[in-house]
């Protein structure tokens, strides 16, 4: 972060009140707010994370009429329920507002004032689309037709969602009003426009200033509504419900959503002020230039927050602008996307019934769509859990305290002289900081959920390497070191892991008997030794248990048949297409390495699979290679190949693969092992 940042002004977009939050919602937006605003706490600034429900709208009337109910019993049912799953799931705010309170009403009407006598709020006939039977303007998402873009038949009023492009509703093709079914007639009505092509060159400037620190994906969506010139948008509409337009002649109009909404996040803080006392104190916030102001959300979200949001800031005048957002991509469900009608949704509330939060975190944290759409995969979940949650971290922590509660008194042990190893070990894990930290500043959540789990490697390697079972007879002082390192890594480890699995670093911080809480720590001392020695631990519990594979087969059956259906395609040619580019950062992050193979065998019951040992120099490995029926087992013996050595552990029918070697995709005549021409090192790196 920039040094000439005295705070941090943090907020997640506001969803609307009218369905359940689910896993889409967390990858695309909160969890990344989350782990942000945790690390940052953690580093002592100051920092608040702001957000609400988003309840006015036609989204909300929709709702309304489908549960034959008032839009007032929607947003009042919907707010609670997703504040209840956000504090369920360990999101932490500050404050969760709601866009129907009087002080969010209050300063939407500000708002508009002051743009009206400034001259940025111009009143316009127009033509809308009126249903005679229902007798009403029709907003644009009571309108479908078909996209005058890409011919899809079920486009919104307003835009199309197969191709996201925006249009004025009466470019639609064979509209029919959602209320009667009927196709409407074209009227006129008055609405009053926001001036947005007037800021079209302080936007530029303003988005050229951060060319090199936003995400490709929001410059390349902001630019495009640059280059193709902004244009006057409409911002009352013909509503019963929202907040009332404060002018005379605008009788039966509401502010629209996009001009009120993202004002909720000044609303919501002004909120948080009262209810610490100080009204005052979010004008620190938002109206002095040495707060840096992040806005978190998803892609579909980015131009309202990169253009329109801050040209409101602009004519407002005095406001702080985004210094940055991190939009991500979307997340898919098993190869699909998110959608409550056809069955494929999992919401927040429901599968906390059944796992608990900090699986859900890690995983999505492991697979955020940061920079393309991303899916969540059962299988994958359950193997996030067993492989790295379960039997890399769990395992690790399990082993370090029972060994202790065993043949140490439960007590820290005493650390004597330390070897070459320990200090590895106590080195890498006090840059740990830095470097997760660093990652988690530049809004690479994923690549810093990796490295949190690569300490976790790293120990489990250490604790294995230095074999405590034969030194603990062998040479008791040098064991009781190892442990004592062991047990402190346990400490730094919940730390660096608390912004991804804050309930599970808790649970730890318990075990290791420590007062207070994690949010009190440092997060630049958290891989420093810090447990005292004879320091008593308390009761120590398993972390994460396994999740069985009837479980997750549960699971797939509740998604239905309506879940994607993947067919096989027929093969034309042994040349696959080539897949997306890839930057050199990318591909840097892949660990080749030379391995020779010791031993191989067929995996029972599989026609596939082969076992394979392998020696990498500085390490044996297990490894499984579905090439069973291409090569015999005794033909590998020997071989020096090349693997990818650092790839998450998997299991295959049962069996643990911790690699995977390289080979040509193709069969027969043209299936060949990535080999050494010479005979090499094991362990030697590949470029």
């Amino acid at each position: 972060m920039q040094n000439n940042f005295k705070r941090i002004l943090v907020t997640s977009a506001l969803p609307y009140a009218n369905g359940h939050i689910h896993l889409g919602h967390l990858a695309g937006c909160y969890i990344p707010s989350d782990i942000y605003t945790r690390y940052q706490r953690l580093q002592h600034r100051d920092v608040i994370h702001i957000c609400g429900s988003d309840e006015h709208g036609v989204a909300i009337t929709i709702s309304a009429d489908k549960e034959k109910t008032t839009p007032k019993a929607i947003v009042d049912k919907y707010h609670e329920a997703n504040k209840e799953s956000f504090r369920r799931f360990g999101i932490l705010f500050d404050n969760y507002s709601r866009t129907s309170l009087p002080i969010h009403h209050e300063t939407a009407k500000e708002f508009f004032l002051d743009l009206l006598e400034k001259g940025f709020l111009l009143p316009k006939e127009q033509e809308q689309f009126y249903d005679g039977e229902a007798n009403m303007f029709l907003p644009d998402r009571y309108v479908e037709g078909i996209c005058p873009n890409c011919n899809y038949d079920k486009a919104r009023g307003d835009q199309c969602d197969n191709c996201g492009k925006y249009y004025d509703q009466l470019d639609l093709k064979e509209p029919k009003s959602l209320i009667t079914g009927k196709t409407p007639v074209v009227k006129k009505t008055k609405h009053w426009y926001f001036t947005l092509g007037s800021f079209q060159k302080k936007l530029e400037e303003y988005v050229a200033g951060h060319s090199k620190d936003w995400k490709d994906n929001v410059l390349q969506q902001t630019r495009s509504w640059l280059k193709e010139g902004l244009q006057d948008r409409a911002v009352t509409r013909d509503l019963s419900w929202g907040i009332p337009v404060p002018i005379d002649g605008a009788e039966g109009k509401v502010m629209y959503v996009w001009f009120d909404a993202v004002l909720g996040y000044i609303s919501s803080t002004k909120e948080w002020a009262l209810l610490q006392g100080k009204p005052d104190k979010w004008k620190e916030f938002w109206c002095d230039s040495s707060t840096r102001y992040i806005a978190f959300l998803g892609k579909d979200n980015i131009v309202f927050h990169t253009i329109v949001f801050p040209s409101e800031l602009m004519a407002k005048t005095g406001y702080i602008l985004p210094d940055n957002v991190p939009a991500n991509e979307f997340l898919n469900l098993e190869g699909g996307k998110f959608s409550k009608s056809r069955n494929n949704a999992i919401y927040v509330k429901d599968i906390l019934e059944r796992y608990p939060a900090d699986i859900v975190r890690y995983t999505l944290a492991t697979n955020l769509p940061e920079t393309k759409d991303s899916d969540f995969y059962w299988k994958d979940f359950q193997a996030k859990n067993n492989n790295e949650l379960a039997d890399i971290y769990g395992n690790f922590i399990n082993r370090t305290v029972t060994f202790v509660a065993k043949n140490f008194e439960n007590k820290v042990p005493v650390r004597g002289v330390l070897t070459e190893r320990d200090n590895d070990i106590l080195a890498y894990v006090r840059s740990a900081p830095q470097r997760i930290g660093d990652m988690i500043e530049q809004f690479k959540f994923r690549d810093a959920t990796m490295e949190m789990m690569n300490v976790a490697r790293a120990a489990n390697k250490y604790f294995n390497d230095s074999e405590p079972w034969k030194t603990f007879k062998t040479s008791p002082e040098q064991c009781g070191t190892t442990l004592n390192i062991c047990l402190n890594i346990v400490r730094s480890l919940a730390v660096l892991f608390s912004p991804v699995v804050p309930f599970s670093s808790e649970k730890i911080w318990k075990l290791l008997n420590q007062s207070g809480t994690i949010g009190n720590e440092e997060w630049m001392k958290a891989g420093e030794t810090q447990l005292h020695e004879r320091h008593q631990l308390g009761q120590a519990e398993i972390l994460f248990t396994k999740i069985e594979d009837n479980t997750i087969e549960q699971e797939l059956e509740k998604l239905g048949s309506s879940s994607p259906v993947k067919t096989e395609e027929p093969a034309a040619s042994i040349y696959a297409p080539l897949k997306a580019q890839i930057t050199y950062d990318d591909f840097a992050k892949i660990d080749f390495r030379t391995a020779k193979i010791v031993e191989a065998e067929a995996v029972p019951k599989s026609k596939k699979l082969l076992k394979l040992q392998i020696d990498l120099g500085f390490e044996k490995r297990q490894i499984v290679a579905g090439i069973a029926e291409k090569i015999t087992p005794e033909q590998l013996i020997g071989k020096t190949i090349i693997v990818v050595a650092n790839l998450s552990p998997a299991k295959l029918m049962g069996v643990e693969s911790n690699g995977m070697l390289l080979a040509t995709a193709a069969d027969g005549e043209n299936f060949a092992l990535l080999t050494s021409s010479k005979d090499v090192e094991t362990g030697i790196g590949i470029k």
